[in-house]
This record gives structure tokens, C-alpha cells and sequence, in this order.
């Protein structure tokens, strides 16, 4: 019996060494707040209870491109997964500096067996990037600064006369000079198109000029809603996930106008060399279960298909989230898909002349 006990108490003992052994640390880049912290919950801590890996966040995701530009060129790649937008996971992956995936060998089906290539939104997978979700550059004011008759579409963002007071923009061309032209009268189909010519790009440009001496030109994704409980603003363009949590978890008087949303992916890509390490934190993380279970604390629609229909209600306050959700109907009517191609064609030449034009 002793010897017995003995060898059942070395296996128990080899079962914990074994299990120490397997728990590895996850260097995993995000963008922080309320995004960081619907990924906490739904992805990070359940898989830490799953398996006892540490996942450290760190929130670089705004230098992710440049960030891992510098760790591959020195030859030390501490990041084990970055959450990067399409447009520059397509560059980082034509540079070589991310894993390329193959979707249905690494990510989980569907929970009726549908292979996950089948699953996600069109468009959302990409050779080296699995897209988590859609949420939607947006325009927010405080309720509190317009008793009386509401803003409620773009145009209004450039009316000063009619809803005085300071806006908050995003230090960059990209959604600034869409809205633009959607204020000033573009229908969101031939937005792009417009920002393809000279005279579009000129229209976008004086359309800007209207309201140039009212911004408070905003850099980082927690100050929009900083800005508009200070009421330092009026309005503030912002992350409407941002502003949800804002509103519905902090109680400020905050209004999304969904008019010309802009709405986009977001989504994780694998550093160079990291896949077989992360691997199998990407399938459980990307999951139908997970991606549902972000949509209980932050309002961004989920990637896959399958999701969609397990999205319920808030974790904390209990309300219905399908109505704060980007892809919501009444939301969706008037919402224009950012163009990554053309982002990417077009970013540096644009970032240059938005820069000059901030100078003048």
C-alpha cells in the first residue's frame, strides 16, 4: 500500500511539473480600455482558467506595423500576437513580417461543422490576418450641450451655426476626409471614387476648412470621450465602442449619430515565427463561443456568421446589445465600408497633404 501511494503520489506530482511546464507566458498587442478589456474577459481569462498561460497586454496596437517592423529587423520578436487593423496586416504581410494562416487548418469550425473560411464575414479573412470584428468609426456628442433640437446626421457636424461648439477629429486623413464628402453631399458609393481624383480630394479639403478653427485634433482612442464628459467639445469622433462603454457603463450623456458610420475589421496577426506558440490560443480565441461572448461587453459586432445569433445582452447592465451593435439595421443604412486597398494605395500621399494642410 505504501509503495502504492507512493508512485500514485510521484504521478500527481509529474502531473503537476507537466502542467508548470506547458503554461507559457502570451505577449499579446492591443489598443487598451474598453476593447483590452472585452478581450480580457472574453477570450484572455477563460483561456488563463483553461490552461494556466499568463497573458500579459500591451497596448501598442497603434505602432503595431512600426513595431514590429523594428522587432523583426533586430531580430527579436517579444510580441506573440498583435491585434492589427486589415490594411496594415495586408502590408505586414506582403513585407513578411506576420505568419501566414491557413483559416481552416487553424481555426475552429462552426459549431454545425461549417469550416471557418465559410463562416467569417466576406472579406474578413485575409492570407495572414483572422478578423475578431466589425466596429465602426462614428461621430458622438454630449446630449447635455444640446437641450434642445438633437444632431442627428453628418451634415450637422459641419453646421457651426446651427450646433455651435468645438469638435474632436482624429489626427489623420482616414474617415475625416469620408465625412467630408458625405457632409458635402456625396452619396457613401462614391466616396471613394471622388477621393480617387484631385477635384475630390480638393472638395474634401475646403469641406475640412469649415470647421479647421473648431477642432480639438484627438490622437490617442481614450481622450474623444474625455474630451466630450469635460465638454470641452460638442462633438468627437470616436470608436462607437468607446462610446458605449461611456455611455452605458459610465452614465455620460453621450448620443452616437450613425449616420455615415465608417465601419471596419479589426483582427489578429501572428508575428513571424509565433504561430505554432499561439496557435492554439487563435482557435479558442476566434471560436463562435468567444467572438459571441466579447458582444456582452463591448458593442462590436462579431467576424463570424455563426455568432451573430448568439449576441444577447450586456454583462453588467443587462440591456439588449443588437441595437448598439455597428451592423444593426437602422444603423447600417447610411454606413460606408473603409476602403483598405485604397488606404493603402493612397495613405502616405495623403497623410502628407492632411499634415500640410493642418500647418497652414
Amino acid at each position: 500500500m505504501r509503495n502504492l501511494l507512493a508512485s500514485l503520489g510521484v504521478a500527481a506530482l509529474g502531473c503537476l511539473v507537466s502542467a508548470a511546464a506547458q503554461a507559457d507566458t502570451l505577449n499579446i498587442v492591443s489598443w487598451g480600455g474598453a476593447y483590452t478589456e472585452s478581450q480580457n474577459k472574453a477570450y484572455h481569462e477563460p483561456w488563463s482558467k483553461k490552461t494556466g498561460d499568463k497573458i500579459i497586454n500591451v497596448d501598442k496596437a497603434q505602432a503595431g506595423l512600426a513595431g514590429l517592423r523594428a522587432q523583426v529587423q533586430a531580430g527579436n520578436v517579444t510580441w506573440d500576437l498583435v491585434d492589427m487593423l486589415p490594411s496594415e496586416a495586408q502590408i505586414a504581410c506582403d513585407e513578411g513580417l506576420i505568419d501566414i494562416i491557413d483559416h481552416d487548418a487553424v481555426l475552429a469550425a462552426a459549431p454545425d461543422g461549417t469550416p471557418a473560411s465559410k463562416d467569417f464575414i466576406p472579406g474578413s479573412l485575409g492570407e495572414c490576418y483572422v478578423s475578431q470584428i466589425v466596429y465602426s468609426n462614428i461621430v458622438a456628442f454630449n446630449a447635455d450641450m444640446f437641450p434642445g433640437k438633437k444632431p442627428s446626421s453628418i451634415a450637422d457636424v459641419f453646421d457651426l451655426a446651427g450646433f455651435p461648439g468645438k469638435r474632436s477629429l482624429q489626427k489623420k486623413p482616414v474617415n475625416n476626409l469620408e465625412w467630408a464628402l458625405m457632409a458635402d453631399g456625396v452619396p457613401a458609393d462614391k466616396v471613394y471614387e471622388a477621393l480617387g481624383t484631385e477635384a475630390g480630394v480638393k472638395r474634401a479639403f475646403a469641406k475640412l476648412d469649415t470647421i479647421k478653427d473648431n477642432v480639438i485634433w484627438w490622437e490617442e482612442g481614450a481622450q474623444p470621450p474625455q474630451l466630450l464628459a469635460d465638454k470641452e467639445v460638442a462633438f468627437a469622433s470616436a470608436y462607437n465602442g468607446r462610446i458605449f462603454n461611456a455611455a452605458v457603463n459610465e452614465k455620460q450623456p453621450f448620443q452616437i449619430i450613425w449616420d455615415a458610420q465608417v465601419f471596419e475589421l479589426d483582427g489578429w496577426v501572428v508575428p513571424k515565427g509565433k504561430l505554432a506558440k499561439v496557435r492554439s490560443y487563435l482557435k479558442f480565441a476566434t471560436d463562435t463561443q468567444r467572438l459571441a461572448d466579447q458582444a456582452k461587453y463591448i458593442s462590436y459586432g462579431p467576424a463570424r456568421a455563426s455568432s451573430a445569433a448568439l449576441v444577447s445582452t450586456h454583462a453588467v447592465t443587462g440591456i439588449d446589445m443588437k441595437p448598439h451593435m455597428p451592423t444593426y439595421g437602422p444603423n447600417f443604412k447610411t454606413a460606408l465600408h473603409k476602403d483598405d486597398e485604397f488606404w493603402a494605395d493612397h495613405l502616405d500621399e495623403l497623410t502628407e497633404r492632411f499634415n500640410a494642410w493642418l500647418a497652414k
